[in-house]
C-alpha cells in the first residue's frame, strides 16, 4: 500500500480528489468484501457508483451499536489473513472487535509515522511509551509500528511503576515522552520527589494521548499549563480510537489535530445528522480508507469537537480537529445546565490541593442526571471552595463527597474501561 508523504501541503482541491480517488477504492472493497455493507447497500438500494465525498450524507451512519450486534459481519477477510485482533476500550458499554489483516498492520504504522512526524519525531529519538501494548490495546502497538518505521529507538514501558519509569529515564535517557497528560504530570510531581527537576531531564517533547490539553477556542488549558510548568517542552495532543485506526495529531502550532487525508474522511454533525458550520461542536462521524480487515462507513464515534478546514500556520492545507469536549452519552444535565465531564475536570485541575478525584453519575428517582464528586481526603482544601468554583465557572453544583486513598483506589477500578479514567457513569453501565 503506497501512500503520499506530501499531500498535506497539496492545494484542497488535490487533497479532495486523493480522497475520493481513496473512496471510490473503499466503497467498491466494501460492495465485494463486507457482508454488512453488502446487506446495506442492497437494502437501502445504493447505488455505491453515484457516491462521492460530496454526498457521502446518502448512506446511514454506522453506530457502535451497530457493530455490537453484528460484530462479524463487519469482518471483510477471511480468518487466515487476520493476523490479530483488538478491541475497543468498553468507555461505552462493551468492548468491540476489531479485525486486523497484514496491510492493517502496515497502514498502522504509516499511519502513526506520519502523527509522529508531525510532531517532529525523527530517528534520532528515544521515545518512552507508556501507553499498554497489551490486553488487546490498539494505541501502545500503533505508536511502537510508527515508531520503529521512522527508526526512533523505543522504551516498551507500560504505565504505572514510577521507579520504573525513573529507572527508563536514567538508563536510556529518552527524549519523547507518550503518555496520558495526568500521568505525565505525575510522573513529573515523583521527579521531583526525587530531587530530579523534569525540566532539566532528557525529555524534550511530550505527546499527550487520551485527555485534553486544551479548551474548546484551542487555547492551552489548565492541564496543559501544569505540564508545562513541570516539564518545560512542548506538548503535542492527539486523537484516535481503535475503530477509526486513524490519529489526528497536533503539529507545532498547537491549532487542532491534522487529519491524514489519505487515510481518512471526517465530518461533524449535529443531533440531527446534519453537518455543522466550521468550527462549530458536533458529533466526529469518521470514515476510515484502506481498511481491510473491519472496513467502516460513517461510523458515529461518539466524541464531540469542533472541525476547522482553514489552512493551518504550518503550511498545510488539511482540516484540523479540536480538543474533544465530551463523550456525547455523558453529557450531563443538572438542574437545566448542560456539562460534559470534561468541563468539570478542567475545573477541578485549577483547583490547588486536588489530587485524586472520580466523577460518579447516575439517575436518581425521579430518573434525572445525579453527580458526586469523590475527592481524596487532604488537610489543603474543603467542600466549599470546590463547590464555589464549579457553580462560578459552570453554574452547577454537584455533591462533593471526600474519601480515603483506599476507597478512592476502590473506586477508579470499578469500571471495566481498559483506559485510565476518572469517570464513572453508571447510567451507561446500568
Amino acid at each position: 500500500m503506497q501512500y503520499s508523504n506530501s499531500i498535506d501541503f497539496e492545494s484542497t482541491d488535490k487533497i479532495r480528489q486523493v480522497q475520493q480517488e481513496a473512496l471510490r477504492k473503499h466503497l467498491m472493497y466494501l460492495s465485494d468484501q463486507s457482508p454488512y455493507y453488502q446487506d446495506l447497500f442492497r437494502t437501502e438500494g445504493i447505488d455505491i457508483q453515484s457516491i462521492s465525498a460530496a454526498n457521502l450524507d446518502q448512506i446511514p451512519f454506522t453506530t457502535k451499536t451497530d457493530i455490537e450486534k453484528h460484530n462479524t459481519a463487519f469482518e471483510a477477510i477471511n480468518r487466515k489473513s487476520i493476523v490479530e485482533y483488538v478491541t475497543t476500550s468498553g468507555t461505552l458499554g462493551e468492548p468491540i472487535s476489531i479485525a486486523l489483516g497484514q496491510t492493517d498492520l502496515e497502514r498502522l504504522a504509516y499511519n502513526e509515522s506520519q502523527s509522529l512526524g508531525l510532531c517532529g519525531i525523527t530517528d534520532e529519538d528515544t521515545i518512552l511509551i507508556t501507553t499498554t501494548l497489551d490486553k488487546r490495546f490498539m494505541a501502545g502497538m500503533a505508536y511502537y509500528l510508527g515508531a520503529t518505521k521512522i527508526g526512533a529507538t523505543v522504551i516498551r514501558s507500560g504505565i504505572g511503576d514510577l521507579h520504573f519509569q525513573l529507572d527508563n529515564l536514567n538508563r536510556y535517557r529518552p527524549t519523547t515522552l507518550i503518555a496520558v497528560p495526568s500521568f505525565a504530570h505525575k510522573l513529573g510531581l515523583f521527579l521531583n520527589t526525587q530531587n530530579i527537576d523534569p525540566a532539566n531531564c532528557s525529555i524534550k517533547k511530550i505527546i499527550c494521548i487520551g485527555e485534553p490539553i486544551r479548551n474548546a477556542d484551542l487555547t492551552p488549558n489548565t492541564l496543559h499549563s501544569k505540564l508545562t510548568d513541570l516539564w518545560n517542552c512542548p506538548l503535542f495532543s492527539t486523537y484516535a480510537s481503535t475503530e477509526m485506526a486513524t490519529a489526528f495529531t497536533e503539529c507545532e502550532h498547537g491549532n487542532g489535530g491534522h487529519l491524514l487525508p489519505e487515510l481518512m474522511i471526517v465530518e461533524v454533525v449535529d443531533d440531527e445528522g446534519k453537518k455543522v458550520e466550521d468550527g462549530d461542536l458536533g458529533e466526529v462521524v469518521a470514515t476510515p480508507l484502506g481498511i481491510m480487515g473491519t472496513p467502516l462507513l460513517r461510523y458515529k464515534t461518539g466524541d464531540m469537537a469542533r472541525l476547522y478546514n482553514e489552512p493551518c500556520i504550518c503550511g498545510r492545507n488539511t482540516p484540523r480537529l479540536g480538543p474533544i469536549e465530551g463523550r456525547k452519552k455523558h453529557l450531563i444535565k443538572l438542574k437545566g445546565t448542560s456539562v460534559y465531564p470534561q468541563q468539570i475536570e478542567n475545573v477541578l485541575h485549577q483547583i490547588d490541593g486536588i489530587n485524586q478525584y472520580l466523577l460518579e453519575l447516575s439517575h436518581n428517582e425521579l430518573d434525572m442526571d445525579d453527580l458526586c464528586i469523590y475527592l481524596a481526603i487532604t488537610d489543603d482544601l474543603n467542600i466549599e471552595t470546590v463547590s464555589n468554583q464549579l457553580s462560578e465557572q459552570l453554574r452547577v453544583r454537584p455533591q462533593i463527597t471526600f474519601i480515603s486513598d483506599k476507597e478512592m483506589s476502590l473506586k477508579l477500578k470499578a469500571h471495566k474501561s481498559r483506559k485510565p479514567s476518572k469517570l464513572l457513569d453508571l447510567r451507561i453501565s446500568n
